[in-house]
């Protein structure tokens, strides 16, 4: 055997020491605040790990002696829920635990992402409200200051808000819509969905809006303001006021350059009820650790004094050991006086990196970002340039800060979600297929509203019948595509089984040549399939260009926000 496992890796003695000294400076914060160690096994019953919260990117299941299914651990919150509910009660609340365990999580095949990673994390149950919170994300900051991390910062939102705005829009449908779209970072999905639903304009401006606001203690103010407009009774943000107000008493450093708010931010466990939080440090677009408050899982779950049941305020958060290491070695690697490299947060000094798109996407792009003030004159004809740097012109729209200067990454469509979530890029342009099939944690900001095509089925126009027939004999439908993702989720909503070949050019020959029965491929004006006598079987859906970005630059730099917000005031 000579590789491991894709996702999976061997840590050699030099990192090891790295961090293992990492664990020990977080280890040493935890203590020193009372917490105590537990351990959970590696494997849990999945029905009884999912009676605290739905799992949803466990990648390896198995099945015992005995018949039962189990799960290695995605997560170390859901099996401290379980130990707690089983073998402790509500008197011993409030309960400060701490955990160093490793976790298996499912990650895109092609994304150099690992499946395997140690979470260094804490549990603080029985101590809710602002309380709570303020506990859980001063220790996350103490934590960082312990490490080094001169840029650490907690980026905060909360589910409350938009929970309350769903709910007074008695709208169980778009209810559920609306947060698969926040979870998936689709904002623009979001937009469309809402458009054609029948809630009150106001409902609708706080439903799509809500989720893009960022920034400082001032953003609350908004927050209020588009509940109270929508008719939510109440403020949702008394919480957050609070902990921002004693994380500014506490610190030494600016409030905004400490804790910021983002309700874009969402995790991918259903479990939170209120906080929810990410923290950055090194200049990494990726967070060093992530948690929230769930109340509702302990609901009449711990036994009281009287052997009743009780139920107990929670809030957790747990850093990634991989995360934090990379984030030490960005924030002290040195040239001989502790220089930082490109990923390092001092990026106000560096370029905004832009990812644009060539070929038919390539002149809408150079059209909305000059719109939007940069000068993209070199872009024109860039000859064999891959990166071509430009400037902000000086009479640029400007609604919250300059951009200056940027880097134009000149990629292929297809490549521009890779190199914006994996941080070769800021942010990009890419058409909304290029997005689906990448699968990539991105957040899609803005519809540019250009180069609109169509995705299609289609079949050989002297062949009618024949796919339905050779799926009655088969049993499933042969089809050639460039979109295996695209082309599989619509099947699949229809419930049709199909084999599909994927192919990377001259789509149409698939059917012409009898090697599948239909294909599954973008067209904007159907010429090339009249040329070879192809007719339309099934729409798909239509594409337009999206403006996109890394969650992580778009809450730590705000340029990034500044240009979505010009690009957005052009294509509306």
């Amino acid at each position: 055997m000579t590789a491991t496992p894709w996702g999976f890796r061997d840590i050699l003695p030099a990192e090891a020491q790295a961090r293992e000294d990492i664990a020990l400076s977080v280890r040493g914060c935890l203590k020193h605040h009372g917490y105590l160690p537990v351990e959970t096994p590696l494997l849990e019953e999945k029905d009884s790990l999912e009676q605290g919260g739905r799992i949803t990117d466990s990648p390896f299941k198995l099945f015992d002696v005995d018949g039962g299914l189990l799960v290695v651990r995605p997560d170390n919150t859901l099996p401290i829920v379980r130990l707690v509910s089983t073998r402790l009660h509500a008197g011993d609340l409030p309960l400060r635990l701490r955990y160093e365990a490793p976790v298996v999580r499912e990650q895109p095949r092609f994304a150099a992402r690992s499946r395997q990673f140690t979470q260094l994390g804490f549990e603080l149950i029985g101590a809710g409200g602002a309380a709570g919170d303020v506990e859980v994300v001063s220790l996350v900051l103490e934590v960082m200051d312990a490490l080094g991390f001169a840029d650490g910062r907690v980026v905060c939102g909360s589910v409350r808000p938009f929970q309350a705005l769903l709910a007074v829009c008695g709208d169980e449908s778009l209810a559920a819509d609306a947060l698969a779209f926040v979870h998936g970072n689709d904002l623009v999905g979001l937009d469309d969905r809402v458009a054609a639903s029948a809630v009150s304009p106001a409902q609708a401006r706080a439903i799509c809006e809500l989720p893009r606001l960022h920034g400082g203690v001032e953003v609350l103010d908004r927050v209020d303001g588009l509940l109270a407009a929508a008719g939510v009774a109440g403020a949702t943000t008394t919480g957050l006021r609070e902990l921002a107000a004693q994380v500014a008493a506490a610190s030494e450093r600016p409030a905004e350059e400490r804790l910021s708010f983002d309700f874009s931010l969402m995790n991918s466990f259903d479990y939170y009820t209120g906080l929810v939080l990410k923290a950055y440090a090194g200049g990494l677009s990726d967070p060093v650790g992530s948690g929230g408050r769930y109340d509702a899982v302990f609901n009449g779950k711990l036994a009281d004094e009287t052997g009743g049941a009780a139920s107990a305020p929670a809030a957790g958060f747990a850093f990634s050991l991989e995360r934090l290491t990379a984030a030490h070695d960005a924030a002290h690697s040195a040239d001989g006086d502790n220089a930082v490299g490109r990923d390092t947060w001092d990026r106000a000094a560096a370029p905004l990196r832009i990812a644009v798109p060539k070929g038919s996407l390539k002149e809408g792009s150079l059209r909305v970002l000059a719109a939007a003030g940069l000068d993209v004159s070199g872009l024109v004809d860039a000859g064999r340039h891959l990166i071509v740097r430009a400037s902000e012109q000086d009479e640029a729209p400007v609604a919250s800060c300059r951009i200056g200067d940027v880097e134009f990454i000149i990629v292929r469509a297809q490549d521009a979600p890779a190199f914006v979530a994996c941080g070769g890029a800021d942010c990009g342009i890419c058409g909304r297929d290029s997005l689906i099939e990448a699968g990539l944690d991105l957040l899609q900001l803005v519809d540019l509203r250009f180069g609109e095509c169509r995705f299609i089925e289609a079949e050989p126009a002297d062949r009618a019948g024949e796919a339905e027939r050779a799926y009655a004999r088969r049993g499933s439908l042969r089809v050639a595509t460039k979109y295996p993702r695209i082309a599989s989720a619509w099947y699949a909503s229809r419930g049709v089984n199909v084999d599909l070949v994927a192919l990377h050019g001259n789509i149409e020959l698939g059917p012409i040549v009898g090697m599948t029965d239909r294909i599954v491929d973008i067209t904007a004006t159907g010429t090339t399939l009249r040329e070879n006598n192809l007719v339309i079987t099934g729409e798909i859906m239509t594409c337009t260009a999206r403006f996109f970005v890394n969650p992580g630059r778009a809450r730590l730099d705000p340029r990034v926000r500044e240009l979505a917000e010009r690009l957005a005031r052009i294509s509306h």
